[in-house]
């Protein structure tokens, strides 16, 4: 490397002795805030690294702060050269710089070949994990239930009304006109197909049987679970992140008593009534629909609709609707209860109480069809 062309000696924090280029001076943002300072240094310094073999000495540096260290790591292609001469306390600023910065930066990601099978048993151990969560919720539940029928004067009778309150009596809007709508899309969607055929009398009796016992469930638990669900999961996590669930176990308050039990129970009474108030605004949206697309009177219609739908499928409904309401409440509890005490988890987990609110109740409709027509009803 030429002595001209590696460390000027006009450059007073340079001076090239043997093939040592030696950095001296002042490096701290006080110095290099002089004019053109910053400009003359990177000049200098570039040209020193650019050579091969060079030796760095750093013993004559007075002061160094971490805006001249960035200088000349920038200088040296940041990358530790091989060798440098360090004084007390310089190399650590530097290999803070290598990791911070370079440390990573050439190290290819590996490929995993078998990631997708690792993610895939996570995911299995996560389901098997919260399933086990949701056993032991149940449990506990079932407990504090007969504790409470034993001692109804200690009920948390309060939060059980303002909890039916609020997933129920303010639900009744939402679901009314959701039911009212897919009725009218259904008689719609019936009529053309039964007009084809002339079988137009059947419109009562596909409305009815698909309305109440799969319909109306199905819809007013998934309303449930985005509105509710979701509430109950956002509310408890609230209360993990100002901890006010900790508050509750240092004063004795048992988690399952006074917040999974009334949700639960106030569900388990709610999604029933929901479910019929659904069956019916579809019904009567269905009718209407009806009576534009095919002719059908509303006497006639209201006349056919008990022949049509047995009370076998209205009680179906209703077991539906209560199961459909425990199981919603014990997953958004159970969620609430399993977030961090940070903004992102509380996100995180009122999706995944939602999303998974729903999917339980699609499973648990299919398996209720599996059941129903094994027994034959």
């Amino acid at each position: 490397m030429p002595h001209s062309n590696s460390c000027p000696p006009g450059a007073a924090p340079f001076r090239k002795e043997g093939g040592v280029c030696h950095v001296a001076g002042d490096w701290s943002v006080l110095a290099l805030a002089q004019p053109g300072e910053v400009e003359r240094r990177r000049e200098a310094m570039a040209r020193a690294a650019g050579g091969e073999g060079v030796r760095w000495d750093l013993h004559g540096i007075s002061r160094l702060d971490t805006i001249g260290a960035l200088l000349i790591w920038q200088a040296w292609g940041e990358r530790l050269p091989e060798r440098v001469r360090w004084a007390a306390g310089q190399q650590d600023v530097f290999n803070a710089l290598s990791l911070n910065k370079g440390g990573t930066r050439d190290v290819p990601a590996k490929e995993d070949p078998w990631g997708w099978l690792r993610a895939v048993g996570d995911a299995v151990f996560r389901a098997a994990g919260n399933g086990r969560a949701l056993l032991i919720m149940l449990g506990q539940l079932i407990l504090d239930l007969g504790a409470m029928l034993r001692r109804p004067r200690l009920g948390p009778w309060r939060e059980i009304s303002a909890q039916v309150y609020r997933a129920g009596a303010q639900a009744l809007g939402i679901t009314a006109l959701v039911g009212f709508l897919i009725g009218v899309v259904l008689s719609y969607l019936s009529a053309q197909q039964l007009q084809m055929v002339g079988a137009d009398r059947f419109i009562v009796r596909l409305l009815g049987v698909s309305i109440v016992r799969e319909l109306g469930p199905v819809l007013a638990a998934i309303l449930v679970a985005g509105r509710s669900g979701s509430a109950i999961t956002a509310q408890i996590g609230v209360m993990r992140v100002t901890q006010e669930l900790d508050a509750m176990l240092v004063m004795g308050i048992s988690h399952g008593q006074r917040l999974i039990l009334p949700r639960v129970v106030a569900l388990a009474v709610v999604m029933p009534l929901l479910v019929l108030w659904t069956d019916a605004m579809a019904l009567l949206g269905g009718m209407l629909a009806a009576q534009a697309q095919l002719g059908v009177s509303a006497q006639w219609f209201l006349t056919s609709l008990p022949d049509a739908i047995s009370l076998t499928n209205y009680w179906i409904g209703i077991l539906k609707g209560v199961t459909f309401g425990v199981l919603i409440a014990l997953i958004a509890c159970h969620f609430g209860l399993r977030i961090q005490p940070n903004t992102e988890s509380l996100g995180r987990g009122t999706t995944t109480s939602v999303v998974t609110s729903i999917t339980g109740v699609i499973l648990l409709d299919a398996l209720y069809a599996v059941i129903f027509s094994t027994v034959g009803i």
